[in-house]
């Protein structure tokens, strides 16, 4: 990927004929890229630190288990950290080798229809698909069969900071939608940049028909005004199909089974009513949870009896109840 933004243009804000035409081709792949997705559900926050790629990655592989063709964007520039939650960490070299293994699979798997009559059409053949995958990114799959999609395998290492400014993040945002070859999926789950700036306003610009958008939020007042203004924000863009999961809502005790309020109880349900959003459910906080990136994966995969892994099924069957119009 291209370190600078689609945001850079000629002296005042002039195309080149060359800015035009590339922006019409990208324009091109990313009406294509998305045509063959069936459905696609944004995930976003108010703020960080609510769990949201959590929520995120689990609604992905949940949908994944139960039979769906599924995909995840992680779009978060800054904090790309979904690729670490599925275990699939793949950094610069690593991931560059795993283009150019897919690419050649795909062209050894064309070339095997093919019947050359000598070398000069091969190479044309193989020169023609350098052509027709040159902007292609290869999503990573992840062992469930999950389709990834992260800044994260464009950098050097996991430590490597993102420092740039707006027009570079939400250029890098609008190629990874639209050069990702995700071929035909059933869904695709966007992980979005906390907030309401640049970036998550860029990717529902992107995907303007987004099925729905799924806000995260925790028993916290905080947290939860800074949802309100991601609703508004998500309202102001015309998407009325809005779902609220509460996040980190009690804490059950290994003990005693008890249900503790460590945040206090959040009344998420009457907070959904309130900003007349539809309500998907709570979660708990688990040690399971947060420990499952060190064992490689979701908790949803790891451990799909544990009480998280089965509130997702439930979540994800809700969000195909209330929002999923087949």
């Amino acid at each position: 990927m291209a370190a600078h933004g689609h945001g850079h243009h000629g002296h005042g804000g002039q195309m080149t004929p060359e800015q035009q035409k590339q922006m019409i081709e990208q324009d091109l792949r990313l009406a294509k890229n998305l045509g063959q997705i069936k459905h696609k559900i944004v995930v976003m926050s108010g703020k960080g630190g609510v769990g949201k790629s959590t929520v995120a990655a689990n609604i992905a592989e949940t949908l994944q288990k139960l039979g769906f063709k599924t995909g995840i964007l992680d779009a978060d520039i800054h904090g790309p950290n979904i690729p670490k939650m599925l275990g699939v960490d793949l950094y610069g070299e690593q991931f560059n080798e795993y283009q150019f293994k897919v690419f050649k699979e795909i062209t050894e798997s064309g070339m095997a229809d093919k019947d050359f009559k000598n070398d000069e059409e091969k190479l044309a053949f193989i020169e023609a698909k350098k052509e027709e995958y040159k902007h292609s990114m290869f999503p990573v799959v992840a062992p469930s069969g999950l389709k990834v999609m992260s800044m994260a395998f464009l950098l050097d290492g996991i430590d490597r900071p993102i420092i740039w400014r707006g027009p570079q993040k939400t250029g890098a945002i609008k190629q990874l939608i639209s050069d990702a070859h995700w071929g035909s999926l059933d869904y695709l789950i966007i992980d979005n940049p906390p907030g309401t700036g640049d970036e998550p306003l860029t990717v529902l610009q992107t995907i303007p028909d987004a099925d729905a958008v799924i806000m995260v939020t925790t028993p916290n007042v905080v947290s939860q005004e800074d949802v309100l203004k991601c609703v508004k924000m998500v309202e102001m863009m015309n998407i009325k199909q809005i779902g609220l999961i509460e996040n980190m809502a009690y804490y059950i005790c290994p003990h005693c089974d008890e249900k503790l309020y460590i945040f206090g109880e959040g009344n998420g349900e009457a907070f959904a009513e309130e900003m007349e959003i539809t309500y998907l459910g709570d979660l708990p906080i688990e040690e399971k949870v947060s420990d499952a990136p060190n064992n490689e994966g979701a908790i949803s995969v790891i451990d799909p009896n544990d009480e998280v892994s089965k509130r997702f099924v439930e979540i994800v069957k809700d969000i195909q109840k209330e929002f999923i119009k087949e």
